[in-house]
């Protein structure tokens, strides 16, 4: 568990796992884990390994078969993640998710952080606006981070420590201004409501959000790069967010009118704000653009895929340059792109085995968490690239294992 650990802390600071240095850390660590662990094969390991000997195959018919390790690597760390997770006792879960939500916690403070002192490698700079990033360093891929982690802790019985660690996960989400991280965050309360029951979820949820609500409105007027930061500000906001955090859910009777106003005065602060104009739409010209080129290429190798690494996604932007993008921010047709039908449905099949698996491990204490936590990165694997980055693979297989059919000791296989 301890090299599990490791592993995702590894790639939370090695800029998410992105490159050579991080990804073969983070991938050597849950691999030791792994052998340590030693899992019993089950249907997870067969399918999770057919994508990544898929994924080297099509290398190797492109002519150049390392070109498909890194996909080959995302299968084994989130397949090997959930394994070790699986194994965990009840005692062993509740402390890896306190883990985690520690780790979520320093990631949406350093991210705070980042945009009021303008740490130009923890944030981003997008339309006018400085993004937290913190060290992951792509500001999507924290979000995912933090909202997977958000939802996980959400599931847990609520404390005033906790409430405020979830407070400074909330505040990191909105200083990434991820919209996807934002829809994410809606699907996994969501999913909480449904598996928890409204009440309790809401019970749980409202005093970390809203706590976040009042700091991110106060971190905003840092965020336009054309301005000078407002550090008094933004620590007063973030002071006064944990203070309703933590103190809201004493007051009774007066939490709902309270709940409202503050609710009500952060969408307004949010409104009013200058320069979010691009961040409450929707609308997205290069995602659609690229999509439209990831399309064309699907159409002329819709089975096998282009082959791992080999996509590039040419389109007109609306100033009539030509746009050249990488990834389609869209990680179930970049599959589809790059490894074919073939690639996507066995993808598919690894999220099929999770989901059942999941489904059978309910009545667990970390269950709903758990599960809401695997929704989020699936929701938002729709919007961007995540599954590039092993620091999202690994939390997403954490919180999957985490609610697997419980071990109660360790001695029994949590996938079966």
């Amino acid at each position: 568990m301890l090299l599990l650990v490791a592993g995702f802390a590894a790639a939370v600071v090695a800029q998410g796992g992105y490159y050579t240095y991080g990804r073969v850390t983070s991938a050597l660590l849950v691999g030791l884990a792994v052998v340590l662990a030693r899992p019993r094969p089950n249907l997870l390991v067969w399918l999770g390994g057919a994508v990544a000997v898929w994924a080297l195959v099509r290398g190797l018919l492109e002519g150049d078969v390392a070109a498909g390790v890194p996909a080959a690597v995302a299968a084994g760390v989130f397949a090997g993640a959930v394994l070790v997770a699986a194994r965990a006792d009840d005692l062993q879960r509740d402390q890896l998710a306190t883990v985690v939500l520690g780790v979520g916690a320093l990631v949406g403070l350093t991210g705070w952080v980042a945009v009021v002192v303008r740490l130009p490698s923890w944030t981003t700079e997008a339309e006018g606006l400085l993004r937290a990033a913190s060290t992951v360093t792509y500001p999507n891929a924290a979000a995912a981070v933090l909202a997977a982690t958000a939802v996980l802790a959400l599931g847990r019985k609520p404390t005033p420590v906790h409430s405020a660690a979830i407070f400074l996960v909330c505040t990191g989400i909105g200083a990434t201004m991820s919209r996807a991280g934002v829809i994410a965050l809606v699907a996994g309360v969501l999913v909480l409501c449904v598996c928890s029951g409204v009440r309790k979820t809401l019970v749980a949820a409202a005093p970390p959000l809203l706590g976040a609500v009042v700091a991110v409105a106060a971190l905003l007027p840092s965020m336009p790069v054309v301005r000078e930061p407002q550090p008094v500000v933004a620590f007063a906001g973030l002071v006064a967010g944990a203070a309703v955090a933590v103190g809201l859910p004493r007051l009774g009777r007066f939490l709902a009118p309270v709940a409202a106003v503050l609710a009500a005065g952060g969408v307004t602060a949010f409104w009013l704000a200058d320069g979010l104009a691009t961040r409450l739409t929707f609308s997205s010209p290069d995602r659609s653009g690229a999509t439209g080129a990831a399309l064309d290429l699907v159409a002329r190798s819709p089975l096998l895929g282009v082959g791992p690494g080999k996509a590039t996604f040419f389109f007109n932007a609306d100033n009539g340059n030509t746009r050249v993008m990488r990834y389609v921010h869209n990680e179930y047709l970049q599959v589809l792109v790059e490894l074919g039908a073939v690639g996507l449905l066995l993808a598919l099949g690894v999220v099929a085995a999770v989901l059942v698996a999941l489904w059978r491990g309910r009545g667990t204490a970390l269950w709903a968490g758990a599960s809401a936590a695997v929704v989020v990165v699936l929701v938002h694997s729709a919007f961007d690239f995540l599954w590039h980055m092993p620091v999202v693979l690994i939390i997403a297989g954490l919180c999957a294992g985490l609610g697997f059919p419980s071990t109660g000791d360790g001695r029994s296989e949590g996938t079966a």
